[in-house]
């Protein structure tokens, strides 16, 4: 008897797992999920999770047909780290 579990693809990936399919470092992609600029994700338990469909849809939103094509997915926004500024001063 073979067993079926084996045969069905993943339905949900980890962070680094997610990274990697989407060719980013598993640091952007927790930057976009930080600034709310990144794919729609799952908590399952503590975990986040993100879907394979949830990831297509996400990268599809930067596709380009020109150059000159506006962006559609955002940068993740840069820090606003108060605290340098006060020691800068």
């Amino acid at each position: 008897m073979s067993d079926t579990t084996t045969a069905i693809p993943p339905r949900y990936l980890c962070t680094p797992e997610a990274a990697r399919f989407l060719g980013l470092s598993y640091r952007t992609l927790e930057k976009h999920r930080s600034y709310g600029t990144g794919p729609t994700y799952l908590k399952l338990g503590g975990r986040v999770v993100y879907s394979i469909d949830d990831l297509r849809a996400w990268a599809s939103r930067g596709a380009k047909t020109s150059t000159s094509d506006p962006g559609r997915i955002l940068p993740p926004k840069p820090r606003n780290d108060t605290r340098a500024a006060s020691r800068s001063r």
